[in-house]
């Protein structure tokens, strides 16, 4: 999959300037900005619904509008809302799906990977809004898609259906499939993401793994949870003059060392002194979270962790106004020939 200074326009508004980035087979790309970045352009872009203005797309070697027909039964795609039947239940939607493939993952056991086995037959329109995301995600996966478009997947969903989600994309990541995905819970991308691209005003900002973005802007502190109400003046004070210890959260601290100070001593006087009391240490990491660089790298621009509003990222409403659009032309595998691969997935 390849992004290649691509610019999208809406008559004057110019949403994507210049874009460039590539995914590969295996590799899980989250797409992170501000409302209005243009991440849904891209993606729309990506999954051959959206007509670029410049620059270049492909997508296994495949341009995405152009050879439409034969890219679509080899890409799955996951909306935030609509496309589905609201009468319908999830073993219906997924069966009535899954014939639209020649070949289709079993619709049965999509169901209990995605945990909805136990409310195979409630209509759409009463499953929860975790529910109906886990739905979506099993709809994505029925075809055995070779490039995977997530759109918020763990939006909404409780934190058991979060652990399932994780490790459906971690399982899609390991059977060499590309998923690129966007969302707004940047804890979800550290976890999940082999590859971050930081987006606003249509450009990239950034790029690279979680922990590259998270070093390059590292301030040397060190964060650690434990009991709540800690003496912090007196254990920065352990650590070393010039260190600050705030409580971020109860129970949650961030400990800053005075320059010069290097983390394995400082690491060590923490442990040292909550041990003397007989404190646990627990979450201990060093240098910032990719939350903490997103937010250095945009400047704060944006709200981290809200989903974004309809539309947010198009002036003409986005996907979500037309969900059932990307399932509802998807067409039978009819012996056309596959593309392998250009330079990414």
């Amino acid at each position: 999959m390849v992004c290649d200074d691509v610019v999208i326009r809406y008559g004057d508004t110019l949403a994507v300037d210049r874009l460039s980035f590539v995914g590969h087979a295996g590799q899980v790309v989250a797409l992170l900005g501000p409302n209005g970045a243009g991440k849904t352009s891209t993606v729309e872009a990506l999954e051959g619904y959206r007509p670029v203005t410049g620059g270049t797309v492909r997508v296994l070697g495949l341009d995405p509008r152009h050879d439409h027909a034969a890219l679509v039964p080899d890409i799955g795609v996951m909306l935030q809302n609509g496309g589905v039947y609201p009468m319908l239940g999830p073993a219906q939607v997924l069966d009535l799906f899954s014939r639209y493939y020649d070949d289709p993952a079993d619709p049965g056991a999509l169901l209990d990977q995605v945990g909805l086995g136990p409310v195979r037959r409630t209509p759409w329109r009463r499953l929860s809004g975790g529910e109906q995301q886990r739905l979506s995600l099993a709809l994505a996966l029925v075809g055995r898609p070779r490039v995977l478009f997530l759109d918020e997947p763990t939006a909404g969903v409780d934190p058991e259906g979060r652990l399932a989600v994780r490790s459906i994309i971690a399982d899609q990541r390991d059977r060499g499939i590309c998923v690129v995905l966007t969302t707004h819970e940047l804890t979800e991308a550290e976890r999940l993401a082999d590859r971050v691209v930081i987006i606003d005003h249509g450009r990239t900002l950034a790029e690279g793994s979680p922990a590259e973005l998270a070093a390059g802007t590292a301030d040397g502190s060190i964060r650690f949870t434990t009991e709540p109400g800690l003496d912090t003046v007196a254990l920065a004070s352990a650590v070393g003059p010039g260190t600050t210890l705030d409580e971020e959260r109860p129970g949650s601290y961030r400990l800053l060392p005075p320059p010069g100070t290097a983390s394995p001593s400082a690491v060590a006087t923490l442990a040292a002194w909550l041990a003397e009391r007989s404190l646990a240490l627990g979450d201990l990491r060093t240098g910032q979270s990719l939350e903490e660089a997103y937010l250095a790298i945009t400047g704060g621009r944006g709200t981290v962790g809200d989903p974004p509003p309809d539309g947010a990222d198009s002036p003409d409403g986005g996907r979500g106004g037309d969900a059932g659009r990307g399932r509802g032309r998807r067409s039978r595998r009819s012996g056309a020939a596959r593309s392998g691969p250009g330079t990414g997935a």
